[in-house]
Order: C-alpha cells, then structure tokens, then sequence
C-alpha cells in the first residue's frame, strides 16, 4: 500500500489543533498508511500559497483551507 503524506497547515489555534484531531482519527478509522505532518511555520505556509488556517494538503495538493473538516468529510477525501 502507497503511503499517503497528509499535511496539516496552522500556528497553533484551536482550529488548528481540532483539524489535526480529526485528521489522526480519519487515518485511524480507515486503516490507511499515512504520514501526518504539522505545518506550523509561517514562512512555509505562505510560501504554499496557504491564506487561511488550518488547511489540508494530501500528497501536496491543497484540499481544504480556513476551515475544520469533520471526520467523515476527511475519510471522503483520503478515499474512504
């Protein structure tokens, strides 16, 4: 099985924090082989074109920005 990279994109703020939760539950529900990153420097994240935190990336492409996305929108977008 192919490991996904999922990226994370926020400072630190709740938002932040409740988007990483989810995404650590998703993975774990669906069973799937991937690597979760926490993107929290500023420079990197603008230099991503990121605008709005949190934010999600999966294998680099920009899925979500500025918002929390349940658990079950999550397992949609990793294919589950």
């Amino acid at each position: 099985m192919i490991m996904v990279k999922i990226e994370v994109f926020g400072t630190g703020c709740m938002k932040c924090k409740r988007l990483m939760k989810n995404v650590e539950k998703a993975v774990k529900e669906l069973g799937i082989d991937a690597e979760i990153v926490k993107v929290d420097d500023i420079v990197e994240i603008m230099d991503r074109g990121v605008m709005l935190t949190p934010a999600l990336a999966v294998d680099g492409e920009m899925k979500i920005s500025g918002r929390v996305a349940d658990v079950k929108e999550l397992k949609e977008i990793l294919g589950g």
